[in-house]
């Protein structure tokens, strides 16, 4: 029945058989045919034969609306199917540093997804220079590092700089500092982030330039647990800005305190591809947009 509707909308917009027969490339008495089918199959006249002009009916006026309603709807769910079909074919691979997972990575994809809602991700995690590797070898089209890179081969596209803060729960002795030094570290508390990652070797390269000994409770490496941590614990952290959102600390109890040396840890993250990889249009689209994207999204 879809095709005699599609037929009498024509016929309908056209008000004459021979303009609709000639815009849908069918015969007059093709078209005749077609429109007696749904008159026989309703028991109802559809026109009013006046010449060569056809008026509708009351009845056909409201199979007319009734057609419409079906046009827009068979519009749509080909418009569906070819998005269906657009999605099967874009599909990005990401590679994400483990520190770049908990504060790049959700907004990164947020903004991916809001622009192309229709595109397939797909996610490998590494160490920072494991994704270099992956996203060279074409393992990945995209990777998303912590720091910025030089290398024959790769594109280097940074996103914005962050750097460590100095995080303690509200009841610390130096949660009413209104900044801190880097020797107020030494020999308190604190939980850091696990060996082996870019954020671990920026702290430790820290605590060796000011000769810091800390006395460390934990190594974990989830930012997460750090935080919900460090109440209980009554520990400091140094934690990045880029993690640190406004209800993260206050839905945990806990403020920041300025430290000037921090500003030393200053980094750029970045995102990496291929200089010649094959890279979908969606793709390279995105990485041109996504920069403006991702501060608003981590209000920085």
């Amino acid at each position: 029945m879809l095709e005699e509707l599609l037929v009498f909308t024509t016929v309908v917009e056209q008000s004459s058989l021979n303009k609709a027969s000639k815009l849908l490339n069918l015969s007059q008495p093709a078209l005749s045919r077609k429109i007696a089918k749904l008159e026989e199959e309703w028991g109802v006249s559809l026109f009013h034969r006046k010449g060569k002009r056809l008026e509708l009916t009351r009845v056909g006026q409201e199979a007319y609306m009734y057609a419409l309603e079906q046009r827009q709807r068979h519009q749509s769910f080909l418009q569906a199917v070819s998005r269906f079909k657009a999605a099967e074919r874009s599909v990005v691979t990401l590679g994400a540093s483990l520190t770049t997972i908990q504060t790049t990575l959700p907004p990164l994809v947020t903004a991916l997804m809001d622009k192309f809602p229709d595109i397939e991700v797909k996610l490998v995690t590494g160490k920072t220079h494991e994704i270099v590797s992956h996203v060279r070898d074409k393992k990945v089209d995209i990777g998303v590092i912590a720091s910025s890179i030089s290398e024959t081969g790769l594109k280097c596209f940074p996103l914005f700089q962050d750097h460590l803060e100095l995080v303690v729960p509200r009841g610390h002795e130096l949660a009413g500092s209104n900044h801190a030094e880097m020797e107020n570290l030494n020999g308190r508390s604190m939980i850091i982030f696990s060996k082996g990652t870019w954020y671990r070797k920026l702290i430790d390269d820290l605590f060796g330039r000011y000769s810091v000994m800390p006395d460390i409770r934990m190594e974990i490496d989830s930012f997460e647990a750090i935080v919900r941590l460090l109440p209980t614990c009554k520990a400091a952290a140094l934690l990045p800005r880029s993690y640190l959102r406004k209800p993260l600390l206050r839905d945990n109890g806990l403020v920041t305190v300025p430290m000037q040396e921090l500003e030393q840890t200053r980094r750029e993250t970045c995102l990496i591809y291929a200089d010649r990889s094959e890279l979908t249009l969606e793709t390279k689209e995105w990485i041109s947009h996504i920069r403006e994207s991702l501060i608003k999204e981590l209000s920085m």
